[in-house]
């Protein structure tokens, strides 16, 4: 073999190497079983799993920070340290998609249901750039708990990461000490949200 075909034998084989590790990058931030991280919570969807749950608490990890303009008043910021000591019911929502106008009223049902035990509800209101439709869209619909105002999606992705931001609907819940304990990637009715929350209310 001449010296010549020994290099582009070479760099062939480190292009073909070079390929195979892409697409390896790629099949982990696409597949069902894509990992994101934010924080030292790791999100993994197994089998493309739409309710996921982190148990026992030790297991759970944490977001990474969440603040940012409050969707009804701007020049004020909403942040998790807000909520010391509280579950949270973090939903990302806009109110150009369907399933988060039939959802939202659920939400505000279970948030009534159980803000006396030391449970807060935040909207991530995303993608919406006309920000008088988010706010009518809350107005009429009697929504009492607070969204922060995220078009860009900025916010959520410092939250998740890599987090599945394609997917809206989607709820995550945090434990008092603000610890991911459950993600649910669709629509949720009451009764899919209220017993988890109620559970980790109850937690020590």
């Amino acid at each position: 073999m001449t010296r010549w075909a020994a290099r582009l034998r070479t760099l062939s084989a480190a292009c073909v190497s070079a390929v195979m590790a892409a697409a390896l990058v790629a099949g982990c931030a696409t597949g069902d079983d894509a990992v994101a991280q934010g924080g030292t919570f790791e999100f993994v969807a197994p089998g493309g799993k739409t309710d996921i749950f982190y148990d026992p608490p030790d297991s759970r990890g944490r977001p990474g920070p969440l603040s940012g303009p409050d969707l009804m008043d701007t020049d004020r910021t909403i942040s998790l340290d807000d909520f010391a000591g509280d579950v949270v019911v973090i939903n990302v929502w806009g109110q150009w998609c369907g399933p988060c106008r039939t959802e939202i009223g659920r939400l505000q049902q279970v948030y009534q249901a159980t803000r006396d035990r030391g449970v807060a509800f935040l909207g991530i209101d995303v993608r919406d750039n006309n920000i008088d439709a988010p706010r009518d869209f809350v107005i009429d619909r009697g929504v009492t708990f607070p969204s922060i105002y995220d078009p860009s999606m900025r916010t959520m992705i410092a939250f998740g990461g890599r987090y599945p931001t394609t997917v809206i609907p989607s709820t995550v819940v945090l434990d008092r000490r603000h610890r991911v304990a459950a993600v649910f990637l669709r629509e949720l009715l009451a009764e899919d949200l209220q017993p988890v929350v109620e559970r980790l209310a109850a937690e020590k």
